[in-house]
Formats: structure tokens, sequence, C-alpha cells
């Protein structure tokens, strides 16, 4: 296993952006009837060619993840069915096996490999294929398998879905217990699709003046606009991971491809936060060297508002301010009046110190 981009992106405060195929791949398989395992890897391909930094699937079985009578929560006109078992079932076929072989697909590709881990079994089983852990937002008051992946010693990111502050900070807590590893916040929204006007990015910039020690990131599950306003502002609020759910296919019904970016999304999400980065500069509160040219002509010098003779003592009534500001500043003007005329200054020269005794 290599190093990590993501823990080196988020070091280097340097935006991050993780697909998340989930299980998407079975559709995708569907559609182009192949395995879902080629599905997978072609995912990987098209997310690594699309300049994404990282991809992450879900690793459970609808056994150990949710009860037989567990009702949807999600969107019914964009998937139909009605129990987190009977969905969950549908897309649980992987094992350690296959998410061996998606790893060594992405370290091939140069992707960073990670999935969400929903049981104990997966948690270990995944501890050689990942630098940094994800925990899901339903598990964010699952204290005890917090724990247990806390104690793995690796980073983590958490998904805060849903959640109170106070629920929030004893996750944090709890994982600082056992890990001293950088944790990342990811603000997120737990409807599947988000509304717009749900989407509550503010909670981006609270989370980083709550969790100072914490990295901020966003987990987005809007449908995607012409120009990504969304993920830009969470991106201006703070966010400097920020996952989203990936696919090929944007029209597939079912599962998470009606909010999901594709690789064509990913590219100009990239393009456009690149752009926003250099909109965004340095921020120190210096001049810039383009800007020496019209530092100089733009601003004003001293000038003789009339002619002064050899000798004669300068006083303000002598003097007026013009561009260039290639002479005596204005704001130096006290140290110029009481000087004397060392030969004779016509009117609207630029005032020099070599002019002055």
């Amino acid at each position: 296993m290599g190093k990590s981009v993501i823990k080196e992106r988020l070091a280097e405060d340097r935006f991050t952006l993780i697909a998340e195929i989930g299980v998407n791949y079975y559709d995708i398989a569907t559609k182009m009837d192949i395995t879902p395992l080629e599905a997978a890897c072609l995912m990987i391909d098209k997310a690594a060619q699309a300049g994404i930094h990282a991809v992450k699937f879900q690793s459970y079985k609808a056994g150990t993840l949710a009860s037989k009578d567990s009702p949807a929560y999600w969107d019914r006109t964009e998937e139909p069915t009605g129990s987190q078992y009977e969905l969950f079932q549908k897309f649980d076929a992987f094992g350690e096996k296959e998410y061996r072989a998606l790893f060594e697909h992405a370290e091939k590709c140069g992707i960073e490999f990670l999935s969400t881990a929903f049981d104990t079994e997966s948690a270990d089983y995944l501890y050689d294929m990942m630098n940094v852990y994800k925990i899901s937002s339903s598990d964010l008051s699952n204290i005890p398998f917090i724990e247990y992946q806390a104690k793995k010693g690796k980073p983590i990111l958490l998904s805060a879905g849903a959640s109170n502050e106070d629920e929030i900070r004893r996750a944090v807590e709890t994982i600082r217990k056992y890990n001293d590893e950088k944790i990342t916040l990811l603000h997120c929204v737990l409807e599947y699709p988000t509304p717009l006007d749900h989407a509550n990015l503010l909670k981006i910039a609270s989370l980083k003046q709550s969790f100072p020690d914490c990295y901020i990131g966003y987990s987005d599950h809007t449908k995607p606009t012409e120009n990504f306003d969304v993920i830009k502002t969470a991106f201006n609020l703070g966010a400097v991971l920020v996952e989203k759910h990936f696919t090929l296919d944007k029209k597939l019904k079912g599962n998470d491809h009606y909010h999901a970016m594709d690789p064509f999304d990913a590219m100009k999400i990239i393009s456009g936060i690149n752009n926003i980065i250099k909109i965004r500069g340095k921020g120190e509160l210096v001049s810039l060297s383009t800007e020496s040219a019209a530092r100089q002509n733009a601003r004003r010098s001293l000038v003789a508002a009339t002619d002064i003779q050899e000798g004669t003592v300068i006083t303000e009534e002598m003097l007026t301010w013009k561009r260039p500001g290639l002479g005596i500043s204005p704001s130096e003007i006290d140290t110029v009046i009481g000087k004397k005329a060392a030969a004779q200054i016509a009117r609207d020269t630029v005032l020099k110190r070599d002019m002055l005794i």
C-alpha cells in the first residue's frame, strides 16, 4: 500500500475529491452486460482519468446492516425499494476477495482506494488496503463501532449528517481516546437527493469554528447543477475535501445514480475549484509585483503649485499632489514643509528629495 494522497493533500490544504462509487457498479454492470467486478474496475479507471484523487466503496452485508423491518428513507420515485434490508441485499455480493481486487486495480491506476466498513469483519479485512478509514453518518452514534475503527490507528473521515453538535463532539472525543491521527469532519445532509435549499452549507463554517483541530469536508447529495455552485460554495466555506457519489450514467434509475457526478462532472468540479484557487490568491496584505507599474504611475506625488524661487521656504500653499507617484509621496508632506528650494522649481514640477535643502 503506497502513500496516502488524501492525507498528503489535506496536510497541504489542497482540495481533495473522492468519488463515492459505493455500489453503483452493479447497475453499470447490468447496463453494459459485464460482471460487477469489471464494472467497478471500469469506474475506477474513469475516476482516475478524470483526475479524481480517491475512490470509495461500501463494504457491508445486508444481514449485519439492517433488520428486515427497516423502512426506506430515500426518494421512492428515484429508488422504489421499500426496505433498507431489501435494497442492501441487492448489492452485498462483494467480500474481501473482490475488494482486494479493487484495491489492487486502484493502485495500478494511481488512485487511492477506500471503502466504508459497516461491520467489524469489513473493518478488519480492509485494514491493509486503506490508509484512511471512513465512518458513515449512519454510524456517528455507534460509539462501540467508532471505538473499534479508531483503534486501527489510521486517519478517519467522519460524516456528520443528521447530527447535532453534542453527538459530533462525542464521536470526535471517542476517536481521540484511541487515535491521534487527524480527523476530517464532513458536513452531510441525509436526504437523497438533497434539495438545494436544504444543503445548509453554513454548517461547514460552524464545524470549522467548533472543531478547529479537525479538517473539514463535505459529503454532497445534491443533484449536480450546471456550474456546481454547491461544491464551489462548500469549498469557499472551508470544505477542503469533498466526497460525491459517482456513476457512469446519471440517467440510471435507483440507488445513487440520480444525485451522482459522472467523469465529465468531476473534471468540471476540479477545473472550477482550480479557478477559485487562482482567484482567491494568497491573502497577504501586500501589493502584488504585478501592480508595481500602477503603484508608481497611478499614485500621486507632491507637485509645485506655483513657481518656487531658489532659497524659498516651502509652505503648504505652494504644494499640490498629482500623478505619477515617482516623487515625494503626499504622505510625507510634513517632511517637505519648512525645507528650502535648492534651486528654482517650476510650477507643475514633481518634487524630488534633491530639490530641497
